[in-house]
Order: C-alpha cells, then sequence, then structure tokens
C-alpha cells in the first residue's frame, strides 16, 4: 500500500529487539500470569469445551479486547505518552509484519492488558486461551503487514479494519492519525477519530486524484 520500504538494517533492528522483547518481557509475563489465569478458573483437563463455548468466548474476547485497546491506545498518542514510549511503535512509518509487536516494553505491558483481560474474568480452557493468542496474533500480524489481498478479511466482513485501515495510522504524525481501534472500526466511527481515512478512502472511491494527507513520521 506504500512505496516506501524498510531498508534491511531497519528490519534487523526490529527482529533484534523483538527476540530480546520477547524473552525479557513476553516470556515472563507469561509465567506470571498463569497462575493469575488458574486462579480464575483456567482449565485444562479433559473435557474439552464445545464449539459453541469456545466461539462465544472467542467473539467476547475480540470485542472486549478492541474495546480496552482503543481507548488505551489514544491515551499513548498523547504528546508526552507518544514521545517516551508509543513513538518506539511508530518508528516504522511504513510498517510490516514483525513491527505488529515491536513497542517499547512499557506498551507491551500496557496495551497487552487489552488481550489478557478476556481471558482473565471468563477462566476459559486452556485450549481456547491458546487459540485467541493464535488469532490475536494473527489479526495483529496481518493488520501491520503491508499488503492488501483481495482475500483480506477486511473485504467480507464490513466491521474489519485490516491492514489498510491501520496503514493510514503509521501514516501520520500522532495528532492527526486516528484509526486507534485493533481489530474492528465501529470504535473510531463512534467516536470520530477515522473522518480522515473515511474522507480519503471517498475521495479515491468517486475516482478523484488526491494525495494523502499523511506525513511520515
Amino acid at each position: 500500500m506504500q512505496t516506501k520500504n524498510n531498508t534491511p538494517t531497519a528490519q534487523e533492528k526490529c527482529i533484534t529487539r523483538l527476540l530480546l522483547y520477547h524473552f525479557s518481557v513476553n516470556l515472563p509475563l507469561m509465567i506470571v500470569s498463569y497462575p493469575v489465569f488458574r486462579c480464575m478458573g483456567m482449565r485444562s483437563s479433559l473435557p474439552l469445551p464445545s464449539w459453541k463455548v469456545v466461539l462465544t468466548q472467542i467473539i467476547f474476547y475480540f470485542i472486549l479486547e478492541d474495546f480496552v485497546f482503543y481507548w488505551g491506545h489514544r491515551v499513548l498518542h498523547t504528546k508526552w505518552l507518544y514521545k517516551h514510549v508509543h513513538s518506539v511503535h511508530h518508528e516504522y512509518a511504513t510498517p510490516f509484519g514483525l513491527t505488529s509487536e515491536y513497542a517499547h516494553p512499557a506498551e507491551i505491558l500496557f496495551l497487552g492488558f487489552a488481550t489478557i483481560v478476556g481471558p482473565a474474568i471468563t477462566g476459559p480452557h486452556l485450549i481456547t486461551l491458546w487459540l485467541w493468542m493464535v488469532l490475536r496474533v494473527l489479526e495483529t500480524v496481518e493488520a501491520h503487514c503491508g499488503y492488501h489481498f483481495p482475500w483480506s478479511l477486511s473485504n467480507f466482513l464490513p466491521l474489519y479494519g485490516g491492514a489498510d485501515f491501520h496503514d493510514y495510522h503509521h501514516r501520520l504524525l500522532y495528532t492527526k492519525s486516528g484509526n486507534y481501534s485493533s481489530t474492528f472500526v465501529y470504535m473510531d466511527w463512534i467516536f470520530g477519530t477515522d473522518k480522515g481515512y473515511r474522507k480519503l478512502k471517498a475521495l479515491k472511491h468517486n475516482g478523484v486524484g488526491v494525495e494523502d494527507d499523511s506525513k511520515q513520521t
């Protein structure tokens, strides 16, 4: 979607930081979270939950995560927090899949709460928790991949954001970015933080030759 590519050095930096953060932040967080989930009722024994239970919980997790993430993300776009925390994630104005998890350690903990709050309060089966984590990672990687494919979910699910929606967020300065949601688009629509994106899409749909009002960060 963007013509500017990241240099090999920038990609190497992303990979190196991810390895560091996965072992120094994510792994300890998972170890600490496990007993919390157990206390909240998570089980790993048979019988396995029915597909209806799994589906209901996964849908609930996506909706709750999107709501919590939206407000947390907006907070990170305030001046001080953006400068000292969230600007790390926005070092890549042209995102690619791996940048989905490239962030300041404080942000990993802060926005990571949105991902674990659903399972923490419902105490799902371990299989459901694993499935949720896999789907959440796949969603955020797709949103940061930088490509809009014919088979992208946003072409079939009206409320799904996808790569095109989030790519617009990365192209703008923090004061004008909008598109704060992680998975869906309705929170940005309700609170009017997607107006620039919708305006640009409408102009392109009508065949008006426009240049994005974005500026690389």
